[in-house]
């Protein structure tokens, strides 16, 4: 029988990505065709913006961590520091908590919604203002069930969250619309329920919270050091049943996984293509806490990159992919169209042959420089530099038709 955990990875992600690449390089593709030759203007912009916004030449992981920082003050820090934690491990849930939460809110924005921010009195939209929303909502206990003890988030809470209540903590309103408002909810909402129904794993050392996947994590390094590509599999593994119902098979759901009829296999995963965009970026976001904790994590690459419209603008703006039909940019496209699929898809192993060629201008090797740095200096600030350079609202080149749960 077909093993369609196997989807359940980021080895899979890859390896479908590049088929479909290997497909649009031989101009056999449906939807896009595909300009190599412009890889090294894209390359080159990646370099100037990265040396620009790290001039120092240290650049972190691309993380939730860094939208936490805001106006040169890193909030979070400033926070976590105020607090006497009983140990490493109590910080650690407390942040995967925060990142967590703050994950799964961070679908598309949109672009008219701004935040608010109470400190510097700005207006900050799409992932910054996501961010630092929900950043508020976490340090205002809005996510706890214990008003003596604000920072963490509990299975019983998230339940009970309503529109009402992120409309208010992400000044929602008639002139402030967010996109996809229900669909975030709901995706909370079911995060309690699941982490609520698996006490063995989110309440082992705790009432029940995601925060507890730290001790999943530290129970199972060996040599406390940890693969990358496992902490994927675990986010997928125990917090897959989140996701709203979409593809199953063999009654296992697939999540960020869908459908392009031109990934050919000889099993029942023929024609899938998973991206796990949501749960790579909150894979990502996990890896500074473990590091906080004393637990080494290993292969960064393991992980790929993300199937965003930041990083597949890029690629789309910078001309190497081209639309078959130049009339797709005006049309609205739904998250599972054989378009965003492909696109999603091409993003991903294409960003894998702009990190190859990064890495050769600069001469380092992956493990100096791997992807998740690359992602930050980086493809996702350039997709964006891309999008206001060609569009005012800076909004991506292909409308999606999204639920808050997939960008």
């Amino acid at each position: 029988m077909t093993d369609i955990s196997d989807l359940l990875s980021a080895r899979a992600v890859r390896e479908r990505a590049h088929q479909l690449l290997a497909l649009g390089l031989a101009d056999k593709l449906p939807h896009f065709r595909i300009d190599l030759g412009q890889l090294d203007t894209i390359a080159d912009l990646v370099l100037d913006v990265t040396s620009k916004a790290y001039p120092g030449g240290t650049v972190p992981f691309h993380s939730r961590w860094r939208h936490f920082v805001v106006g040169g003050v890193d909030r979070w820090t400033d926070m976590a520091g105020r607090v006497s934690w009983p140990d490493a491990a109590a910080r650690a849930r407390a942040e995967f908590d925060l990142a967590i939460t703050s994950v799964l809110l961070d679908a598309g924005a949109g672009a008219a919604w701004r935040y608010q921010d109470a400190v510097t009195g700005t207006q900050i939209g799409r992932s910054e203002g996501l961010a630092l929303a929900s950043l508020d909502m976490f340090a205002s206990g809005a996510f706890s069930a214990d008003a003596g003890n604000p920072l963490r988030a509990d299975a019983t809470k998230l339940k009970q969250l309503t529109v009402a209540d992120l409309e208010r903590g992400f000044q929602v309103g008639p002139d402030n619309p967010l996109v996809g408002l229900e669909g975030r909810v709901a995706l909370l909402r079911r995060l309690g329920e699941v982490v609520a129904a698996k006490p063995e794993i989110f309440g082992a050392k705790d009432s029940p919270r995601p925060g507890c996947l730290f001790d999943q994590f530290a129970a199972g390094a060996a040599n406390a050091r940890i693969q990358a590509a496992d902490i994927l599999q675990q986010v997928l593994l125990q917090l897959g049943p989140i996701w709203p119902s979409r593809l199953t098979l063999q009654g296992i759901a697939l999540g960020d996984c869908w459908r392009h009829d031109s990934v050919v296999t000889d099993d029942a995963t023929t024609g899938l293509v998973p991206l796990h965009k949501l749960s790579q970026w909150l894979s990502y976001s996990l890896i500074e806490p473990l590091q906080r904790a004393g637990l080494e994590v290993a292969d960064i690459d393991g992980l790929t990159g993300l199937a965003e419209y930041r990083n597949g603008g890029l690629f789309v703006d910078g001309g190497v992919l081209l639309l078959r039909d130049p009339a797709d940019a005006g049309r609205a496209h739904a998250v599972d169209s054989p378009l965003v699929v492909e696109w999603r898809a091409l993003t991903v192993a294409l960003l894998d042959r702009l990190a190859e060629l990064i890495r050769q201008r600069t001469g380092q090797a992956p493990e100096q420089l791997p992807l998740a740095r690359i992602l930050e200096g980086g493809s996702w600030a350039a997709g964006r530099k891309l999008a206001f350079a060609r569009r005012p609202d800076g909004s991506p080149p292909l409308t999606i038709i999204s639920d808050g749960t997939v960008f």
